[in-house]
């Protein structure tokens, strides 16, 4: 099931439905002009950056939804920022991982490891937990980890293994190292810039090899997969895709663009990038 769809880009804006909500907010990369401007008027609120930071009738809007999205149901509500709670470009990669670890469980004696950093709401954790895995969720933020908690609950997933991890990803897994903690799956998304649990300072330029050679060290012997996604400027396909091939010599590394996409008139919009080690 399926509740979002991207409806109309142009003009430096996006024009999307989660549910019964529908948006139009900012989106650089639309330089085109809008497919059907009359679109538009269907938007129940709309957020901008020019003025500063502010929503034009948020009022109007439930301070919390829920809608499905490629089968998971997320909680969304409207923050200062602009943001949601769910990133839907990233919404193929959650079938990927489901599926990958559907099909590798069953010839494995013990149960797969799938560990998601800088995890957000949960919604790729919820598909690996969808796929079997014994999952682990770390994120530096309390408020997103208990967001990321409640959208488990909506999806009948509490009682699943997952651990939730309020923490700085690098120190975690520097104890998960030391600890001897593996992952057979490690999905990350560092931010361009962000803080951790105490305060650390994380900037992908200066912080993201140290980060990718932690990821090595709490590698399974029989690793599945490193999915790697950025929405960093100037971090493109390739930068990642040589990224992950220097970290993991052999294998095999694929690369492309996340996509908000949805009715067949809506031109596909880029909104960051991804890339894949796996084993296949």
């Amino acid at each position: 099931m399926n509740e979002y769809a991207l409806i109309d880009s142009g003009h430096g804006r996006k024009l999307e439905r989660f549910g019964k909500v529908i948006l139009a907010r900012p989106c650089a990369q639309a330089v085109w002009s809008p497919a059907n401007p009359k679109l538009w008027k269907q938007a129940d609120a709309s957020f901008s950056r020019k003025d500063g930071l502010q929503w034009k009738n948020r009022e109007k809007l439930p301070d919390v939804w829920h809608a499905h999205v490629n089968g998971i149901k997320m909680k969304l509500s409207t923050t200062d920022f602009g943001h949601l709670g769910v990133f839907p470009e990233t919404r193929d990669m959650w079938d990927w991982i489901t599926d990958t670890l559907k099909i590798e469980a069953p010839k494995r004696k013990t149960p797969l490891k799938f560990l998601n950093l800088f995890a957000y709401s949960g919604g790729a954790t919820l598909a690996g937990a969808k796929g079997g895995a014994h999952c682990c969720h770390v994120d530096a933020s309390k408020g997103m980890v208990q967001w990321a908690r409640q959208n488990a609950e909506l999806n009948k997933l509490s009682d699943h293994p997952i651990r939730w991890i309020v923490d700085d990803c690098n120190k975690f897994l520097q104890r998960e190292i030391k600890r001897g903690n593996r992952y057979d799956g490690i999905l990350l998304d560092p931010p361009s810039f962000g803080r951790g649990k105490g305060g650390e300072l994380y900037k992908i330029e200066q912080a993201l090899l140290d980060t990718l050679k932690l990821v090595k060290g709490v590698l399974s012997d029989r690793p599945l997969f490193v999915y790697l996604t950025s929405h960093t400027p100037g971090f493109t396909p390739i930068v990642l895709n040589n990224l992950l091939r220097q970290l993991i010599p052999g294998g095999k590394v694929e690369h492309g663009e996340m996509l908000l996409t949805g009715e067949p008139e809506a031109f596909p919009v880029p909104s960051g990038t991804w890339a894949r080690w796996t084993t296949m």
